[in-house]
């Protein structure tokens, strides 16, 4: 995505598509983030006219989710992680469980990317 940085408004209407419109009318954040969205390769339509994530703002929202969880885990070892952030952070060595048995601890690498992360102003 270049340097493209998405607002907070986007990346809403990103996670109420990707979460499934239920009624035939968008919201009003989707609708008016909908037209950069497509030209971003994020949004796409379906066959039947509905709108979809593409596969590439699937992995946006994933590293935002992960992203958000190593910020949690650096401001409360005992904040909750969704299993597939919790594993994903445990794999890249991001973070490492706790011998007590709940919550992590930040490993050095996770404190690195989180200064790169604020670096680039994600």
């Amino acid at each position: 995505m270049k340097n493209e940085k998405l607002t907070t408004d986007e990346y809403d209407a990103l996670e109420q598509v990707a979460a499934g419109i239920k009624t035939e009318r968008v919201s009003a954040c989707v609708a008016r983030n909908t037209k950069r969205l497509s030209g971003l390769k994020l949004l796409s339509f379906r066959g039947d006219g509905r709108l979809s994530i593409t596969d590439k703002a699937q992995q946006l929202l994933f590293v935002r989710r992960c992203i958000n969880g190593l910020r949690a885990i650096a401001a409360d070892p005992l904040a909750p992680l969704e299993k597939d952030v919790a594993y994903f952070l445990g794999k890249k060595a991001h973070i490492i469980a706790r011998e007590a048995g709940e919550g992590y601890d930040i490993s050095d690498k996770g404190r690195e990317s989180l200064v790169d992360i604020g670096t680039l102003g994600m």
